[in-house]
This record gives C-alpha cells, structure tokens and sequence, in this order.
C-alpha cells in the first residue's frame, strides 16, 4: 500500500522546471478532416496541454514538501503552509483553474487531450466540491499526520548533497515550531465543530512525538532518529572537518532550541485535546456523517456503489475465499475444521522469522529475493517496465510502532531517489513467511512499484496524470499484481499460495468493516473480532487494520473493488478477443494512460478491444 499522505501523489513534477512545458500529445488527424480543422484541433490540443503543465506546476510550486519529492530546490528550508488561509488560497487557485480550463475548446481536441481535460475537469470539480469537508479528517492519527511526517520527510525526503542543503535541512528543523503551531490551529478548528479523532488514537500520537524528541541531543542515550540523520548526511559530504563540525553544531542548536521546545508544546496539546476524546469511531457521528461518507465511498471506489452493496460484496468474496482455503487445507493434510486451520496458520512458529536483528534481516533479504524473481520473469507479461530501480527497507523505528504493515515511497523521476517498499518488522507475528510472496508483489513488483514508476515516466500525457492518484486503481492494480502471479506458475508451495488467499480475504474482510465501522456504527471491538474470526491475522493485524479503518474511512474499500474490476475487464476482453487477447498488451494499457477511474478505465479497455476486433 502506499500510503497517501498530503505529500504523495498530489501535485508533483520536475522533468520540467518551473515554468517548463511538457511536449503536447496530438494524435495523428483522421483523413476526413479539412487541413483548417487539423490546425485547428492541433493547435487548441497545444494550447490545453501548455495549459496542463502551467496549472500542474503552479500547485508544485505552492507546496515545497512537493518540490522536495520531485528533486526541486527552489524552497528546500521551507515547510507547506497549513491552516485556515492555506486552504482559501488552495481553494481560489482551484477555481481559477477551473476558469482557465473552461477556455479551452474541448470540441477540437485530440483524443489523448481530450482524456486529460475531461479527468483534469472533474478533478478540479471534484476539488471544490469536496471543499466543505475539508474538516472532516484527523491531522494527527497513528497511519499519518503532521508530527510523523516532519521526522520522515526530513529522513528519507529531503537529500543532503551539498552545504547548501544541509543549511535548508537546518532551516526546516527551525521552521518545525511554526508548522506544528499551525497543526494545532487544525486541531482546535475541528475540535470546536466536534470532529476529535477516538480515543485510542491519542497515545499512538503522544508516543511518536515523544519518540522523535528522545536521545540525544535531547537526552542521554542513543542518538534521537533526526540527529542521526543529519549526523550521517553532514558527516558524507565531502567539505572540511571545521564545515562539518559549523553545520552539526547548528543542527544541534535547532534540534534543541526549536524542536524540542515545539514537540513538548504538541504533546501538551494532543494531551489536553484527548480528555475532550471519546470512544465513539465510526464518521456516522460527525455532523452529516452519513452523507460524508457516501461522499468518501464514491471518490474512493470511483463507482456509485452504496455502503450496503459494498458491505454485502465484502461477505460474499469472505464466504468464497474461505471455501478455496478449505482446498488448501485438504491438500497440506490438516485434520480439522476451517477455523482450526486459520488458528493453526497463525500460530504455528514455522511460519514466522525470530523476533531478532538475524530474523528481521533474513525477511528483508527474502523478500528482495522474491520481487528480484519476479522481476526477471516480467518479460512473460509485460511489454513496458520502469526504469527505476527499487529497494526493500525497514520502516524507521521512531514509527514503526504504528505504521501500517507495509507501504510504498515513489521515486523521482531523475532517478536520485529509488522507489522503495518499505516493511513493518516492529512485530514479526504479523509479518508471516506465507504472506511474504504476496505483500512483495503488491508493494514492489509487478505492483506498486511498476504501476507508480511506469506512470511517471511516460511521455505524451500532462504531469497531473503521472503524479495524479485514483484509489481503487492504484490498490486494485496492487491486489490484482498479487493474483496473476499465480497464473505464471508462482506461489508453488502451497502455504504461499494459502498466504495469497489469505491477503485476498483480509480485502474483502475490509469491504465488511470498513462499511460495518461507518455505515453501521460497529464498534472497534466488534470489528476487531471479525477480522480474528475469519483471517489467519495475528490479532495485532487485526487492530491496526480497525484504526486504519476509523481514522482514514473508504480507503480500504478501494482494492477489493479495484482488482475485480480490472479482472472483470480482464475477462471481458479476453471473452471478445479469443487468441488475439495477450496478456502483455492488456497490461499494457492498463498501465499506459497513468492512473484512471474505473468507470474511465473501462472506456479505455471497449476502445481497445473494438480497435482490435476491426483490425
């Protein structure tokens, strides 16, 4: 899973500077056209993708944490702005690029710009619309939020390749104490409409904020994660002892003075805001709940399906994959019931790496071994590949105690920061041997990785659809990567294919509770249990999964529904096209257009098929 923080996948760009434009996409006229009308269509074509560029840069260059993920250094020290006054600005400059847009005639576009104004027209609409619920989140939760995401982006974001830059790392430790105060106004906004995140949220949030200001400099012990980190980056630089020791010695001061002070003045605010807490999760009981969350299931799923299609979609894919499990169990030879082998699964040491540095290690080692397998069979099934490359890594201490299980950092497009699936290991129950096979190919290759690098790295297509991000496609691509490995003879041990069933199920399980949790007001408990109940899951799973649900509503809902849609359209091709269907092709146009909503992507695969059925 990627995890969608505010930083990933909005607006982002660097293959061209600022102010730079991406080349047009104009297809070839048809013969049927008058010279006049081509010149016409080409040059309107021109107009909306120089326009695409102008709009999709002036939003990069309104967020610096952006700027940053992109390789661009124009405002390295600085930090996003956030807060009440940000989100007008982000507001007026949505509406005026919808007014800009509407210049453009979209009755002389090429096909390919007619795809993008038609995807850049609903997503600005979508934007203002979905402005009156832009209180309606949690700013600081256990999956993500403002005092993580400071820590890690300067950690794993912000590169040090000069004085330079370390001087904007040392300039953003020192802006640290005026984004946290912002945070705070966040907070207090929502507070005082009564949108407080439940109660279990507060100590997962306290502990990580008291993590990031822990050692040294801070205290005695072991370097703190931050001092660490810009020890390691200053002391490679290739400058004199003196430089290095000027710059340590600065960092030091705002690790102390401004970072420390600000932490400690965060956590006794999140500590205050907690007694006005309570244990209720569900978004049912915010002020029009029920609509927001219709609201969220559609922009999330991308479909117009009801929380109750969804719920009763979730128990039929449960009750099916349960019944392929029963197969597996035959087949390995456990004497038992269905529950007894779930149990079994979960339990039995066998399938689990040791708690230790060696076991940690070991599961880093193998799972890089898995996605480098795969990735030398690709050519079976794909015609296109990234080109960049991507590492296996352990997510961070300072928060790995409530991360999710595993997720997925995009690189640049320059290729100076891999793509990067990143593995949970603070609790090695949750991390099962047989579900390894699985996790990698969603996370790395052919999922995550490949969907995300092959987007930003295609040519001809404005940049607000390479970086751009519909769920369902992006986690329904990263599902369905987990499925059809098995069609290329994968997941021969059994048990790993047991693994497989097992990640599809905890998906559908999720189609369950997640509309249990906020449609059906299930306590956290109640879903707690069903995840125990009908997953080989460590409970543990089962608990981060629920929180995930409550303080991030609809996301979950979108693999499940994805990866049935794309094998649904699989199927539909492959039904039309008897033995012209292949499969890398389909792939091919899958991938080739960046991220689409269903509905779209649908579209897409009837051209395709009707294109090669008259061909």
């Amino acid at each position: 899973m990627p995890i969608k923080t505010k930083t990933s996948l909005i607006a982002l760009a660097l293959t061209t500077l600022i102010g730079g434009c991406g080349a047009s996409s104009t297809s070839s006229p048809s013969v049927s056209q008058t010279p006049a009308t081509v010149q016409a269509a080409i040059s309107e074509s021109e107009r909306a993708n120089t326009l695409f560029e102008t709009l999709f840069m002036e939003n990069v260059m309104a967020s610096p944490t952006s700027q940053t993920e992109l390789g661009i250094k124009k405002d390295y020290g600085k930090w996003d702005e956030r807060g009440e006054a940000a989100d007008a600005e982000d507001l007026a400059r949505t509406q005026r690029h919808l007014e800009q847009l509407m210049l453009i005639d979209e009755s002389k576009l090429d096909s390919q710009t007619h795809l993008s104004y038609s995807l850049l027209k609903q997503k600005l609409e979508n934007n203002i619309k979905d402005n009156q619920w832009r209180h309606y989140t949690y700013p600081v939760n256990q999956m993500y939020g403002g005092h993580s995401m400071l820590a890690s982006f300067l950690i794993n974001q912000h590169q040090v390749g000069s004085v330079e830059d370390a001087n904007a790392y040392i300039s953003r430790l020192n802006g640290i104490p005026k984004y946290l105060e912002q945070l705070e106004a966040d907070l207090d906004i929502r507070a005082q409409k009564g949108i407080i995140a439940p109660k279990f949220v507060f100590p997962h949030v306290l502990s990580d904020s008291k993590n990031i200001i822990s050692g040294a400099p801070f205290d005695s012990g072991a370097d703190s994660a931050l001092w660490a980190d810009i020890k390691g980056k200053v002391n490679s630089l290739a400058v004199s002892d003196s430089k290095k020791e000027a710059l340590l010695t600065d960092a030091k001061q705002a690790l102390i003075t401004q970072v420390q002070p600000a932490y400690n003045k965060l956590i006794a605010f999140i500590t205050q805001l907690e007694t006005k807490a309570d244990t209720r999760d569900g978004v049912w009981k915010l002020p029009q709940g029920e609509q927001f969350y219709n609201r969220k299931l559609a922009t999330t799923t991308t479909t117009n399906m009801t929380a109750e299609q969804i719920h009763e979609l979730g128990l039929a894919e449960v009750a099916r994959i349960h019944q392929e499990m029963r197969g597996i169990m035959n087949k390995v030879g456990f004497k038992g019931d269905l529950p007894a082998f779930l149990k079994f699964m979960r339990e039995d040491k066998q399938f689990y790496y040791p708690a230790t540095d060696e076991g940690r290690d070991a599961y880093l080692n193998d799972a890089t071994a898995l996605i480098d397998t795969m990735s030398s069979r690709l050519d079976k099934v794909f015609n296109v590949k990234p080109k960049a490359p991507m590492i296996v890594k352990r997510v961070e201490a300072f928060r790995e105690k409530s991360a999710g299980k595993a997720f997925y950092n995009q690189p640049t497009p320059d290729g100076s920061r891999p793509g990067t699936y990143y593995a949970n290991l603070y609790d090695m129950d949750a991390m099962p041997k047989y579900q390894m096979e699985a996790l990698a190919y969603h996370e790395g290759t052919p999922g995550h990785h490949m969907q995300i690098a092959i987007a930003q790295e295609l040519e001809g297509i404005p940049k607000f659809r390479k970086f751009g991000g519909y769920t369902a496609y992006i986690e329904g691509w990263g599902l369905y990567s987990e499925f059809f490995p098995k069609e290329m003879g994968l997941y021969s041990d059994p048990y790993s294919d047991f693994g497989r069933l097992a990640m599809e199920l905890w998906r559908s399980c999720r189609l369950v509770v997640d509309t249990g949790i906020h449609a059906k007001k299930w306590t956290r408990e109640e879903s707690i249990n069903y995840y125990v109940e009908n997953t080989p899951n460590a409970k543990s799973d089962a608990v981060k999964m629920v929180e995930r649900h409550i303080v991030m509503p609809s996301q979950a809902t979108a693999y499940k529904i994805g990866m049935l849609k794309i094998l649904e359209l699989r199927e539909k091709a492959k039904d039309a096209l008897g033995s012209k269907f292949d499969i890398r092709e389909f792939h091919t146009l899958i991938l080739e257009n960046g991220p689409l909503p269903l509905d779209v992507l649908e579209t897409q695969v009837d051209e395709w098929v009707d294109g090669i059925r008259s061909s």
